[in-house]
């Protein structure tokens, strides 16, 4: 199944809450779209069920699709540790997260046809691959060419960038370092990744 390029109001609302930021459509209806979507509200979901909505749920936050998530599964579980942890540093890892965090693009879907398109270097070379795993001390920058691109300077215009303790943003050179993988503490997302861990050990 191809990526999902819908209105990102619809996939909002089937998790009930505004993974993708400010959303008036959430407000207005706050319930699952579709047909059913009121009907659908008050019907009770089941243990995997619940499982699989917040897999469904990471998967939407990241733009990852099953194929690659469950590889990320696997490398997170390898790694020792809590592997619900590792999942999420390591999906925090990826390029097209990293230049959506530093604030050089708007949202992640725009970071990563930056990332495809060529805009974006680490360590000063081109890399136009929006899963590339970022590794500590890594610079991430725009493109010396791309650098009056209306989305770049728009994003880092508004406003929107966060601080955040794993990296570090040089505005003059539009350049940021990925400092360490994010505590997951730091990691603002809201996802129960133990139900994740849960789904894929049955």
């Amino acid at each position: 199944m191809g990526r999902y390029i819908g209105p990102k109001s619809k996939i909002a609302r089937k998790f009930g809450e505004a993974i993708f930021g400010t959303d008036k459509s959430l407000e207005k209806k706050n319930y699952p779209p579709g047909q059913h979507g009121l009907a659908r509200k008050r019907k009770k979901v089941s243990e995997y069920g619940t499982q699989l909505l917040e897999k469904q749920k990471a998967k939407a936050i990241y733009g990852v699709q099953e194929k690659q998530f469950y590889r990320t599964y696997e490398a997170a579980a390898r790694l020792g540790g809590i592997t619900g942890e590792n999942l999420l540093k390591l999906l925090e890892c990826r390029l097209d997260n990293v230049v959506y965090r530093l604030g050089i693009a708007p949202t992640r879907a725009a970071a990563r046809q930056l990332v495809s398109h060529r805009h974006i270097v680490v360590n000063g070379q081109v890399v136009n691959i929006p899963s590339y795993r970022l590794k500590e001390g890594d610079t991430v920058g725009v493109r010396e060419k791309s650098k009056a691109l209306e989305v770049i300077v728009d994003s880092l215009g508004s406003g929107r960038r966060s601080r955040y303790a794993w990296l570090e943003w040089e505005g003059s050179q539009m350049t940021g370092k990925f400092l360490s993988k994010p505590d997951r503490a730091d990691i603002p997302e809201n996802i129960r990744e133990q139900l994740i861990v849960e789904l894929y050990s049955k």
